[in-house]
């Protein structure tokens, strides 16, 4: 059996373009899992092997690897297991940072030493603090000109509200960065100019840096030794804490996230990973040293009970991805509890079924490696599971319990697809049916009345890749529509009405009335919708209570202007009638569909149009160009911030006056200029914007009809 203090589970994660890929590549260099170093921007990295990925120098999906890392001196004797993802760093793929990060004990969080804290970073981090993970930074890329280790630290510090505790000092910066002096041990680690990670030296601090090192190696102390009492009143009393107290101390403070220790070098150059690989050993968790998942009840609650992590309790394992590839359907697993067998029958507790486990693989990328079994701790792929999809709780079917699910956003833009002829519609279907097991966040409706295929994504690069994936893995040709908004309705005025249901005329007849209230709600509240009922005397019986709400709750999917699901409301069932023969449940629930859509009209009905948070980076000559370019789309300057580089604008922005922009900024910016772009909230569209949303709505209502 594994030894559990031996494993690190960890994530790396970043904005586009800091590094993550590069850094992933050298750990699997350094710890022996691949012998040649494979380029993203020559699209031959390990964990980048989608076809889309190496093509555009992005990672689309996480990726995980098992290696193991005896240390940089090998000074363990058991070298420690790493399972590893690569996540995206782009924010439509962001469900996948999210959904790693679920899973993770702890995480590397990667920052050019050039771009510093940039837009992704900045919501992966807010990711990683949610799921409460234990991270170590690193600041790569200080080969890089315009690199400013320090600058990087202090925006941690007050873009992130984070508390860098600085492990190293870089020595040397752009052309001239040889190597970092380690402030624990006070020694320099100089690298050579092969470009070859084993090619360095253990030296005496550079002369010119002794006072620097010295003044950080203070910061250092002061804060780790914060962490433990008496070592505190030693040190105020003028003792010198050893090397391991202060590992001790440091391991506590970053597991209880009080700060985060923070290393830099370049990974494209080979320099400073060993130390980063040193340190996820010495202080990041174990998969014993996290809180353990807590249970949950069929609604959602929490029990009381957990998954406490060893092999000795019952199964207790949560799917947190779907990846299909030549082999079938690969189930990406987290075990919290237990044991793990091949051929074993596990229960999924969303479904209810069973399901038989085939085959239990340790992934390497695109490559798999058999394993008999696993325990509380793994990460590994199953084989052979046929209806899990994300976020389903695997366990023993003998002790059956829930881990937290995985909650995912909705989608903000939608295009139309056709196959372009029969033999591509059937192989449309079996393709989209596994493009959405594997992605949450990508939701596949089918429209009754025109036939067509509605895709649903997060932003135009997530809807791009889909149909890219669609034509070349999957070998279907389509047509694609112009891409469509979420938009949604609500109402702003309170309607107090009635209506009655009766249809009479011979048989059995059908009779319900009901009087109720509509009125808005709060956005603020996130309450879409909310049904009461105060009905005393026994008027409308309280078993038709049910059948009222389930009337208004379906009819609030098609709003009454275009169509779209309406928001913000809440129906109050007041009284009403009923017969003594012709009353049933169906009748009230008719009654509340016809009602809704009687007093809806009444009560200020209104358009919504999701507002997406941007964040644009640009050169400072082209601000006024940018901005200009904002006001047109109808964007609200929140605040500019100076970087070393450039100039960061934060604005809200309608997502329907965004498509086509990152052409445009490019253009602006003679291509230096960056975006990135997540949902904001739904704000009532102008009367102009709303008059054209319900034309184009009624103009598709009529298409259909003929």
């Amino acid at each position: 059996m594994s030894d559990l203090s031996l494993y690190r589970n960890i994530g790396i994660f970043a904005h586009v373009d800091a590094g993550k890929t590069t850094t992933t590549e050298r750990i699997l260099k350094l710890t022996g899992k691949i012998h040649k170093l494979g380029e993203v921007h020559e699209g031959e990295s390990t964990t980048d092997f989608m076809e889309q990925e190496a093509e555009r120098g992005i990672t689309i999906q996480s990726a995980a690897v098992s290696c193991f890392w005896p240390g940089s001196t090998q000074q363990w004797k058991t070298p420690y297991r790493f399972n590893v993802i690569d996540t995206p760093g782009h924010v439509d793929f962001t469900v996948e940072v999210y959904r790693s990060l679920k899973v993770l004990d702890g995480g590397i969080g990667v920052f050019c030493g050039s771009g510093g804290v940039e837009p992704q970073s900045e919501t992966n981090w807010r990711y990683a603090n949610e799921s409460k993970v234990a991270r170590v930074i690193f600041v790569n890329k200080l080969d890089r000109t315009g690199a400013d280790f320090y600058d990087v630290v202090d925006q941690i510090k007050n873009v992130l509200a984070a508390k860098p505790l600085v492990m190293v000092l870089p020595i040397g910066i752009e052309d001239n960065m040889v190597g970092v002096v380690d402030l624990l041990t006070r020694k320099a680690w100089v690298w050579d100019d092969s470009g070859q990670p084993e090619n360095y030296e253990i030296q005496d601090v550079p002369a010119d840096m002794v006072d620097k090192v010295e003044e950080y190696r203070a910061q250092l102390v002061e804060t780790a030794v914060e962490q433990d009492d008496e070592l505190m009143m030693e040190y105020l009393d003028g003792n010198e804490p050893s090397i391991e107290d202060l590992k001790k101390c440091i391991r506590k403070g970053t597991i209880d996230l009080a700060f985060f220790p923070t290393y830099c070098g370049s990974a494209f150059k080979n320099k400073g990973v060993q130390v980063l690989l040193d340190a996820v050993v010495d202080y990041l968790p174990s998969p014993t040293e996290v809180p353990p998942q807590p249970e949950v009840d069929p609604e959602g609650n929490e029990t009381g009970e957990f998954a406490i992590v060893t092999p000795d309790a019952p199964l207790r394992a949560l799917a947190f991805k779907i990846m299909d590839d030549q082999y079938g359907a690969l189930t990406f697993t987290r075990i919290y509890s237990g044991k793990l067998e091949k051929g074993a029958t596990i229960l999924n507790t969303f479904t209810g079924k069973t399901e038989r486990v085939g085959r239990i693989v340790e992934m390497s990328a695109d490559d798999r490696i058999e394993l008999e079994g696993a325990q509380a701790g793994d990460i590994v792929a199953l084989v052979g599971l046929k209806n899990v999809q994300t976020g389903h709780t695997l366990c023993d079917k003998d002790h059956p319990a829930t881990l937290e699910p995985m909650v995912f956003p909705d989608p903000v833009i939608s295009i139309a697809v056709a196959p372009k002829d029969k033999a591509n519609a059937e192989k449309l279907g079996t393709a989209i049916g596994k493009m959405v097991k594997e992605d949450p966040t990508f939701i596949v409706e089918t429209d009754q009345d025109s036939g067509e295929t509605i895709l649903k994504g997060m932003g135009e690069l997530h809807l791009d890749i889909k149909v890219d994936i669609l034509k070349r893995t999957h070998k279907v040709e389509v047509e694609v529509g112009k891409p469509q908004v979420a938009y949604r309705e609500t109402i702003t005025k309170r309607v107090e009405d009635s209506y009655t249901h009766k249809k009479q005329s011979g048989g059995s007849g059908q009779y319900g009335k009901i009087d109720y209230v509509i009125e808005p709600l709060d956005p603020a509240e996130g309450v879409d919708f909310e049904f009461e009922s105060k009905v005393v005397g026994g008027n409308v019986p309280k078993e038709f209570w049910p059948a009222v709400e389930k009337g208004f709750r379906t009819s609030k999917d098609k709003g009454v202007l275009a169509g779209f699901p309406c928001l913000n409301f809440k129906v109050t069932l007041v009284d009403g009638a009923q017969h003594a023969v012709d009353s049933s449940a169906i009748a009230f629930e008719i009654a509340a569909k016809a009602a809704y859509r009687a007093s809806m009209p009444k009560a200020g009905p209104q358009i919504l149009e999701p507002v997406m948070k941007l964040d644009v980076f640009t050169p400072e000559d082209n601000v006024g160009d940018v901005i200009g370019d904002l006001n047109r789309r109808r964007g609200m300057i929140k605040e500019q911030v100076r970087t070393p580089t450039g100039i960061r604008v934060k604005a809200d922005a309608p997502l329907s006056d965004m498509f086509g922009y990152i052409g445009d900024l490019r253009t602006m910016t003679s291509g230096r200029g960056q975006f990135s772009m997540e949902f904001s909230h739904y704000a009532p569209c102008p009367k102009n914007v709303a008059d054209e949303v319900i034309a184009e709505a009624k103009k598709r209502e009529e298409e259909k009809r003929k």
